[in-house]
């Protein structure tokens, strides 16, 4: 015989009622019948669930594991069940949106412009600091958009539909006690002996930043690949200075600084599957990705004024 739920909501019933006798009258069933049945679910799982006697229905130590599997198991499958049936009854009109990105400043603006675009829109969001893992997630139908940062020139990964939403300089991010901090950019070269923190990524910008400080006349010291908190850490702590987007929001102990002359570029790109339902509001997506961008720059203001200056980058 295989268990089967109906089987575990009588060994429930049963302990809860504390006798055999008692659960049947709970459930609607002669007790004779709930006995049987209670038999050949013990034979199934191979031993008695239950001590029996005038007094009522103890479990055993077996009886004990089953109903806590038993009290997971159940409320999990009433809950899915719930789910279930409310997806069932949601308008076929309603519009869903899944997001992957790779820590960009823009997604919680492009978040509030499709929640609010429609009453019944609903938004989920995947991190991951894998443009390739988003990528692979958006062609397998698991996110509905992507949105990445390329170094310079640097292809995005094959598969999807690519659009450019922006282009930012890359600069670094200096605590505001730090000797260079202050100014509207700051020279590469001026850190030569500096040691630098980066939060993980794929694709060529660890080569690309490499052949950026070779062209200004050194080889960087060894870089920490951390996430964003220690990063910050680091840099307020003076142990660090950080790449970063110069869109990061200004702080009153931290703020992101351009490299003059723009020797490394970030490419921002929003990409779908052509052949998903995504590509039919993929061009309103993208242009609310850009206006969230725009946005973003609100809280970056001597990066906009620099941006005012660099009419090549940005939106």
């Amino acid at each position: 015989m295989d268990l089967e739920l109906r089987h575990l909501k009588v060994v429930c019933a049963i302990a809860e009622h504390g006798s055999v006798t008692r659960a049947a009258a709970h459930l609607g069933l002669a007790q004779p019948a709930l006995t049987a049945q209670l038999n050949r679910i013990e034979r199934a799982l191979g031993g008695p669930l239950f001590d029996r006697d005038h007094r009522g229905a103890r479990p055993t130590a077996l009886g004990e594991l089953v109903l806590s599997r038993a009290k997971v198991v159940l409320p999990a499958v009433a809950d899915l069940r719930h789910e279930a049936a409310r997806l069932a009854s949601t308008p076929v009109t309603a519009i869903r949106y899944r997001i992957g990105s790779v820590g960009n400043s823009m997604v919680s603006g492009l978040m509030r412009r499709l929640s609010e675009s429609r009453p019944d829109t609903s938004v989920t969001t995947q991190a991951s600091w894998s443009a390739l893992e988003l990528t692979e997630l958006v062609s397998a139908g698991r996110l509905d958009f992507a949105i990445i940062g390329v170094c310079g020139d640097a292809p995005p990964p094959p598969g999807l539909e690519w659009r450019l939403v922006a282009v930012d300089a890359v600069g670094v991010l200096l605590a505001s006690d730090h000797p260079l901090s202050g100014g509207d950019e700051v020279d590469l070269a001026d850190f030569a002996a500096a040691r630098w923190a980066a939060t993980p990524g794929d694709g060529c910008f660890a080569d690309c930043f490499a052949a950026a400080c070779a062209r200004a006349g050194f080889t960087p010291e060894p870089m920490y690949e951390t996430d964003l908190r220690v990063c910050l850490d680091l840099v307020t702590s003076g142990q660090a200075v950080a790449l970063c987007q110069p869109t990061f929001r200004e702080q009153p102990d931290v703020r992101g600084y351009p490299f003059a002359s723009a020797p490394l570029r970030w490419r921002h790109l929003i990409g779908w599957h052509p052949d998903a339902p995504a590509d039919g509001v993929a061009p309103q997506v993208h242009e609310y990705a850009r206006e969230a961008y725009r946005d973003s720059l609100r809280h970056s203001p001597s990066y906009a004024g620099w941006l005012a200056r660099h009419p090549e980058f940005g939106a």
